[in-house]
């Protein structure tokens, strides 16, 4: 099954919490949920930490929890230690049925942090990604046996951004650690989706759809600017706009060949002063879910599909 979910980012920010702090949270479930029409919607600061009362929140606007980013330390702390710190998250995921864990190496990444340029993200070694990949597999299998799937997010400013970053960490981890693909991500960080997509499809756990504009993109990297200042220059969109560069038709193209069930998350982080969050939220669904149907991902029958 395809589910359609959505992240409160396009709305207020996590990494940079003055941005949106002026919506309310009631306006941002309600547009989700009842006014766009998305399935779920990913973790975000506004929502309460008891999975209870989460669950409860999201399913008075319709929405189910789609599952959340997790801040990893693996490069400065044991798996024990790992495991210990994910318990009141992995509650969470649990408590709301959620089947993926969205993890990202945090310990050194600069994504958060407005005043470092984007350009000057950390790298591994092959010696050290190797030790972090045996490092994220053994937290993967634990979660696995958690009955929750740990999906990698590589990211923008972190130590798996490059399309050869994620080849050198999909090839240090086994089969218990999958991928979170994020098309704008990938783009961003100089890869060809289609190429990295295909690469990986079969370790594909969670689909982020993340559309780019090129030229704000290229100005990030030009211009030295952090990854935050490029949020507020409109580096990311969502699926279906004009001034986005990737098609997504190709991508689910690839998920349907790979047989992905799961969810496919408009995960888009825009200033709403510049881009409304419900006009581009709408368009990216629409977008989006003629794709899935016309790729073969989601082949639901609704009375606008039905014969």
């Amino acid at each position: 099954m395809i589910l359609y979910g959505t992240n409160p980012i396009a709305w207020a920010n996590d990494d940079d919490r003055s941005i949106g702090a002026g919506i309310p949270t009631d306006r941002i479930l309600h547009e989700a949920g009842e006014v766009i029409g998305f399935d779920g919607i990913e973790n975000g600061h506004r929502w309460p930490e008891d999975p209870e009362a989460l669950k409860t929140l999201l399913a008075s606007y319709g929405l189910r929890f789609v599952s959340g980013w997790y801040s990893m330390a693996l490069l400065t702390r044991s798996v024990d230690e790992e495991i210990l710190a994910v318990q009141p998250h992995l509650a969470k995921l649990k408590v709301n049925g959620c089947k993926v864990c969205i993890v990202c190496e945090c310990s050194n990444t600069v994504h958060g942090d407005p005043m470092v340029p984007v350009n000057d993200r950390p790298r591994l070694t092959a010696a050290e990604m190797k030790a972090f990949g045996a490092r994220v597999e053994d937290f993967a299998r634990y979660l696995a046996g958690e009955g929750v799937t740990l999906a990698y997010h590589h990211h923008m400013g972190t130590v798996v951004e490059s399309p050869e970053d994620i080849d050198a960490f999909m090839g240090a981890t086994g089969p218990a650690t999958h991928l979170l693909f994020d098309a704008g991500h990938c783009a961003f960080g100089g890869g060809d989706p289609e190429k990295v997509l295909m690469h990986h499809a079969a370790r594909v756990a969670h689909f982020h759809a993340k559309n780019i504009r090129r030229a704000v993109t290229e100005r990030v990297r030009t211009e030295h600017l952090s990854f935050l200042q490029g949020v507020l220059v409109g580096a990311f969109t969502v699926p279906g706009d004009p001034e986005g560069a990737i098609d997504f038709l190709p991508l689910l193209r690839i998920l349907a060949k790979a047989d992905y069930q799961g969810w496919l998350v408009i995960e888009a982080e825009q200033d709403p002063d510049r881009y409304d969050p419900l006009t581009y939220q709408t368009l990216g669904l629409n977008s989006l879910r003629a794709a899935a149907r016309e790729s073969g991902l989601d082949r639901a029958v609704t009375a606008e599909t039905r014969p």
